[in-house]
Parts: structure tokens; sequence; C-alpha cells
């Protein structure tokens, strides 16, 4: 392909991006293809010769497009989002243009040094300790594992690295509301998921810190070894909100590594009205939110915080004559602060968002979406059939449909509910997902898209409304 005939199909993809950012609310939020249509759809073999793009292209359009759940549509209320926004596209296009592989400082100073200061740009205004390092990992998922492993390393004085496991017990603690990556984590760094020990919760689905400690000391009893605490800002379920305070205190006193996982909640600490959910983060080790969640930053990019960053590379660094060059141990090779050797130039998606938006755009819209979600908790709570499972938290809403004087088994109102969820993605108008509370099948709703507004809010309460009446008929 020539660059006059690549400046054609840009001028026409763009176009594209441009129409359908304007229009994503047109389509089905939720894809309504069946498993395998698209696959089959798709030729069994490789072209033995090249296409043209053209006929990609509309293949694309045919194909492919019919068979996306459109998370960037104002309607999409489900899991949390993965939004993006057009400073964050412009990003990623100029990256894949670049095409670097910014493992070490050598194979490209930009991106290394840029992700130092916008690592600084953002623990600032969030109020991360300023002796805290920061670094991008992939996802939130990697973020943990990476806390677990550097725990264990740390712990053993990096033994386990170099010989392996000595048959000492470790210990990994969280609330029954964390998110399964942690038991994936623990998986893989060899602690066993049989060893994540799993601890009750509040009326408000927190961990409750004297369960943690109770816990904690019935394992050095029993011969284990504490190793890791996770402590959720925003559970995946209900958004609830572990005492960080507490959990902390607990951590310095038996010398266990506290990893804080705010995956998505932790954009809303630019807000300062929301600094105090990390009161006692100096007692913490390491920090992890993702941007590509609610900062309008296109996946992905999960942004890691840790306090001790010897111990982080000492965990991960190695150093075959091939990686070797002039300037290491003078600057941050970024292959060595995580799991991953290659990297991509994530750092530049939040550059352009950051300065697109400045710090009071981005206040603006994560302000807008939490008094959304307010409006909408009042109408639940003014509904004679509709009832919040659990407080609202930030922008997040979770409630059930139970007619009004129902009187019927909790099973049976469970099934509605599910019935209720499904007839309203199956509309195509909007996707919600659910979660259970206390075998309470539980409709979870977030409000955080980068372009909701309040007719959206608006339309889907009428929706569900409508939806919920006709189920009675």
């Amino acid at each position: 392909m020539t660059s006059i005939e690549f400046k054609k199909h840009a001028y026409e993809f763009v176009d594209w991006m441009a129409n359908y950012m304007d229009t994503v609310e047109d389509y089905p939020v939720k894809s309504k293809t069946q498993p395998k249509d698209i696959y089959n759809s798709i030729p069994t073999e490789m072209p033995e010769l090249g296409e043209s793009m053209d006929t990609i292209f509309q293949d694309f359009k045919d194909k492919i497009v019919p068979g996306i759940t459109h998370w960037q549509s104002p309607n999409f209320f489900a899991y949390f989002q993965a939004n993006t926004s057009p400073p964050s596209i412009l990003a990623e296009m100029l990256m894949a243009t670049l095409g670097i592989q910014g493992m070490k400082w050598d194979t490209s100073p930009a991106s290394t040094e840029l992700e130092e200061r916008m690592m600084e740009w953002l623990g600032n205004k969030m109020g991360i300790p300023k002796n805290w390092t920061g670094v991008i990992q992939d996802t939130a998922s990697t973020a943990t594992l990476a806390s677990i492993i550097t725990a264990r390393e740390k712990k053993t004085k990096f033994n386990i690295n170099d010989n392996g496991y000595d048959g000492t017990k470790y210990r990994i603690y969280c609330s029954t509301q964390t998110h399964s990556s942690v038991e994936k984590g623990a998986k893989i760094a060899g602690i066993g998921k049989h060893n994540v020990i799993k601890i009750e919760v509040d009326n408000e689905l927190a961990m409750r810190a004297n369960m943690l400690e109770k816990a904690i000391t019935n394992d050095i009893k029993n011969g284990f070894t504490p190793l890791c605490i996770v402590n959720a800002i925003g559970s995946t379920g209900t958004l609830a909100f572990d005492p960080l305070d507490e959990i902390s205190t607990i951590a310095k006193q038996y010398g266990v590594w506290l990893h804080v996982d705010a995956a998505y909640a932790g954009s809303a600490l630019l807000l300062p009205e929301y600094h105090h959910l990390i009161s006692g983060i100096e007692h913490a080790d390491s920090f992890v939110f993702n941007p590509h969640k609610w900062l309008f930053v296109n996946f992905d990019c999960s942004v890691y915080f840790v306090k001790d960053k010897n111990a982080l590379v000492n965990t991960f660094a190695i150093l075959p004559e091939y990686l070797k060059t002039k300037t290491d141990g003078t600057v941050s090779n970024h292959c060595d602060w995580g799991i991953p050797l290659g990297r991509r130039f994530r750092s530049l998606k939040l550059w352009f968002v950051m300065r697109s938006y400045g710090l009071e755009g981005l206040q603006n819209k994560l302000r807008l979406h939490i008094d959304l979600t307010k409006w909408l908790e009042q109408q639940i709570i003014a509904s004679s059939d509709f009832e919040l499972v659990v407080p609202r938290h930030m922008n997040m809403l979770c409630f059930k449909y139970i007619p009004k004087d129902y009187t019927d088994s909790k099973e049976n109102l469970n099934s509605l509910n599910e019935v209720l969820l499904h007839t309203l993605n199956d509309s195509g108008k909007l996707y919600v997902t659910h979660t259970k509370v206390n075998g309470v099948y539980t409709i979870r709703m977030s409000i955080g898209q980068t372009n909701v507004t309040k007719v959206h809010i608006k339309n889907a309460w009428n929706l569900i409304l409508e939806t919920a009446r006709n189920l009675q008929h």
C-alpha cells in the first residue's frame, strides 16, 4: 500500500469513526448475533492473494459491526465502563503509527519519560504519597498479580525467585466481595486459591477489619504466614469501600503487604471530596486504578503506584546480554517494573486526555455522572415497585424490582428480576448486568459512559418502568 493509498483509506476510516461516535446510540447496545454467526461468516482459509482494502472495510461493516456490543453507547450501564474519548482515540492512532516497543529507555526515551511525568500528574492530584512511584500496567489484574509476587519476594528476601518454594504456607486476605483477579493471582503466583482467605463484610458489603485481624492471628497460630491483604476501594459487585484506615493499621502491625485495588472508583480521587477514601494509604504498599474505565482513556491503561520501587524492580528485573544498554542503572527501564517485557506507549493517551480535558474538565465529567446517579437513586427510592439493595456508592446503583404488595418467594422474585434484566437487554435500548447480594438477584447500573446525559438516564428509567409493568400482564 502506498502512502497515497493509505491516506485515502485513512480518511475513509476517520469519516466512519467520526460518524460512529455521533450515531453510536442508534445501534442496539448489546449485539443481537447468535453464537457462531460471526465465525461462520468468515472464510475457513486465509486468502491466497491479497484483497483490496475497500473489500476488507466493507466486510468489517457488514460482518463485524453487527457482532459488536457497543461499550461507547451512552446507554451502556453494564459491568464497569471501558470508556474512550476523541483525544484518546487520536493518541491511539499516533501510537499505532509510531509502532514503538517501549520496553527500555533506549528503545524510546519519550515513552519512558512521559510515563514518569504522567504518573506524577495523577499521583499529585489523587492524594498518592509523594514518595511513591507510578508505572503503567495493562490491567488491574496484572497489577494485582505484580503486587502478590512482589510481596512474596520481599517477604522471602527474593529467595523464591532464585530457589522456588521452601514449604512455607502463605495467606492472602480480601473480602468476600473482592475481584476474582485476587484468586487468579494467587494461583499464578503459586500461593494457591485455597490460601486466599475471604473476610466477612458488613451491611454495606465492606470488609470487617476486626474479622481480618482475627483471621490473621488465627493463621499465625496455625503455622501460616500472612503475605498480602487486598483492600477494595470500590468492589466490583456493588462499589463497596473497605475501611482502608483500619485495614492499613492492621497491615502495618503484622507486617503484611497491603495492596489497594481501586480499579474503577480510583478515578474519583481526582475529586478532593473523595480523598478520605484512601485515608491510611501511607501505610499501604501498592495501589492500582484504571483510567481505561472511568477516565476516558481507551483500553488498555492501568496505573500502578508502589511505595518501594526497588522491591518491584528486584522482583521482575532480568538482564540477558541482548537487553543490556549503556544507560542501564541511570534510567528507568519499565520492562523491569512488571510481568511483560514488551510495552505499548500508553502514556501518550493519558497525556492527550489530561491536556485536552484539563483537571477541571475531568472533574466536571465525574461529578456529572455522580449527580445523574443521585437523580436516578431518588426515582428508585420514590418508586413503589423498586428498591435499592445496597446504598448508592458514587455512580453505581444496585436495585431490584419488587412489585407493590409482592408476597411470592424470594426465589421467584429473583427469577422475575432476571427476566426483567434480560428483557431490557434484549430490547437493544440499554445494557445492564447483575450481581447477587446475600442471595438477592440485583440489577447493577453503572452510570459513567463518557457522553451519557440526563436524557439517557430518564429514557433508561422510563424503559425500566414500562418493561416491569409489562411483565405483570
